[in-house]
């Protein structure tokens, strides 16, 4: 990393979604004057960070990630001027603002696009991917990641548009270098306003092969074939970014992070390796079927081992749980149950206590958990409604789709905050865009703020502690090699200092080898502290504990 990025290293970022934050109106959605409202909160919470997730004006196919103009405010949000007041009471209270940046696609109410699509002739033609029908059918098989052809035909000009998203999100023509220089003005024009970072959704797929061929993979019930996990990381892509970086974020100095598909360790480093000069930092995206059919803590443990040797001496790691794609923490990772609490801590403790830049996800802090609504009808997600339409026609029962849907939908991650126990969780006074979650009466902010042993408490003294003690994010790593796969252990030290952390992600005790803890060993914090904390040398379920020697 370059040493006038350094700061990166130091950052807690807090990510809001702002459809969910806090409406300040009335009409059920979020805004930007609400996020405003609840930047007190953020300062409290300890985080130095916000990275905003799409405040540009769209039409909402996709909450946000279809951008019909970037760089006019979505109303429902507010006012560039709202924006610009946010800006400077973050800056004011030291907190640097992030913003999400969605340039693989546009919506299909883009002027850009409204223009290209008229004729094969006009200036912005190219600006969008177009191909001829083939045996008049689509180009190719390829399969949209929300379900169906990637392709739509338009009439006016005989021809069909990519999409690798919905089909109101054509993607862009990287290859079009007046396409490029577009998007490089609309970047230079926010950091000018006084943006410090940017995290670049969907980046991994810039680059599109000219022959298009059909895609190798089995077809979907609907007879179409994925393909976006073989567009992935082409060097058309890295190319792309290493022109982005030098027109951009090398030359402004912003932060930034890469929404990347990543197959392996080394296909994740590509994107962040210091000598590519690509990005500070790299977010997996890891489909949520995917991720909830293979974690465990074994591989837990072997992932983040991995990352470690392939980043220590040549880049640095964005450390997330959490994120609006993702099921709810402590459901997919702990236990929303009956170790609730004691989980979600352990998981704030791991997060907090590895290198690299923490990213909290808006609700994580109050241990917000999955919902599960009664009928996919109440589902807003589209990836969730195609998840369920994908397993009726495998053949299963409305009730099994309707479960499917449920763990998968990025609607867990998205029904409203919870400030308290009043009507509709203090969200709004209104109606909400998204029901809010029915557990809000006893998981919301107010019930936690004046409880000392609160989820929200912990998260407070965990960046405290990274404040205190620079071993947090700077520190070396040192895995212990333990029997039991539930059981993580490891230590950090830096300048003179050392902490031994230990994670033990079993809902059964899992036995502390006593050799490992030194007498004089000083308990900073333990995810038990409710009951007493530490008590040894066995770890109770889902026990996390810090200690300090010397």
């Amino acid at each position: 990393m370059q040493q006038e990025m350094d700061w990166v290293k130091d950052l807690v970022i807090y990510q809001i979604y702002p459809r969910s934050f806090c409406d300040s109106n009335g009409d059920g959605v979020g805004d930007l004057p609400g996020i405003l409202q609840k930047l007190d909160y953020l300062e409290e919470l300890g985080v130095n960070a916000v990275w905003l997730s799409p405040v540009y004006r769209s039409p909402n196919d996709d909450n946000g990630y279809d951008i019909s103009n970037y760089q006019e405010i979505m109303e429902e949000f507010g006012t560039m001027e709202d924006w610009e007041r946010l800006r400077d009471a973050c800056h004011s209270k030291g907190i640097r603002l992030i913003m999400d940046l969605v340039v693989n696609h546009s919506s299909d109410e883009h002027r850009w696009f409204q223009e290209s699509r008229c004729s094969r002739e006009n200036p912005k033609s190219d600006y969008y991917i177009w191909r001829d029908p083939v045996g008049g059918k689509e180009p190719n098989n390829w399969s949209s990641a929300f379900g169906g052809s990637a392709w739509e035909y338009v009439p006016e000009r005989g021809q069909y548009y990519l999409h690798l998203f919905s089909k109101k999100q054509p993607d862009l023509n990287w290859a079009c270098p007046e396409l490029r220089e577009e998007i490089y003005r609309m970047m230079e024009w926010w950091v000018e306003r006084g943006v410090d970072g940017f995290r670049v959704d969907a980046i991994s797929y810039l680059d599109k092969p000219e022959d298009f061929p059909d895609s190798p993979t089995a077809p979907e019930p609907d007879g179409y074939s994925f393909c976006i996990a073989q567009l992935a990381g082409r060097p058309g892509t890295h190319a792309y970014i290493r022109e982005m970086n030098e027109r951009i974020f090398s030359k402004y100095h912003v932060m930034t992070v890469g929404e990347v598909a990543a197959a392996t360790s080394l296909e994740l480093m590509n994107y962040v390796r210091t000598a590519r000069r690509e990005f500070d930092m790299a977010i997996p995206f890891v489909p949520p079927k995917v991720e909830i059919s293979t974690w465990s803590p074994g591989k837990l443990k072997r992932d983040l081992r991995e990352s470690y040797e392939a980043l220590r001496d040549s880049g640095w790691w964005a450390r997330f749980f959490s994120n609006h794609d993702k099921p709810r923490q402590v459901s997919l990772y702990g236990d929303d149950g009956r170790c609730w609490e004691v989980s979600a801590k352990l998981l704030a403790m791991l997060l907090h206590t590895l290198p690299g830049t923490p990213f909290l996800y808006q609700g994580e802090e109050i241990g917000m958990t999955n919902v599960r609504f009664p009928s996919i009808e109440l589902y807003d997600d589209p990836d969730a409604k195609n998840c369920y339409r994908q397993t009726l026609l495998e053949g299963a029962s409305e009730e099994e789709a309707l479960r499917q849907a449920q763990l998968e939908s990025r609607d867990n991650a998205r029904t409203p905050m919870q400030w308290d126990s009043s009507p509709q969780a203090g969200f709004t006074v209104g109606t909400p865009w998204l029901p809010v979650n029915p557990n809000y009466k006893t998981i919301n902010v107010e019930a936690q703020r004046n409880d000392p042993y609160s989820i929200l408490q912990c998260y407070r003294r965990l960046l405290s502690l990274r404040r205190e003690h620079p071993v947090l994010a700077r520190g070396d790593l040192e895995f212990f090699d333990l029997p039991e796969e539930s059981l993580l252990g490891y230590r950090r030290s830096y300048e003179g200092e050392t902490l031994l952390v230990f994670h033990n992600f079993s809902p059964e005790r899992a036995e502390l080898p006593l050799d490992l803890v030194p007498k004089e060993a000083k308990v900073l914090l333990s995810s038990y502290d409710r009951e007493g904390g530490y008590g040894g040398p066995q770890l109770r379920p889902y026990e996390s504990v810090i200690f300090r020697l010397g």
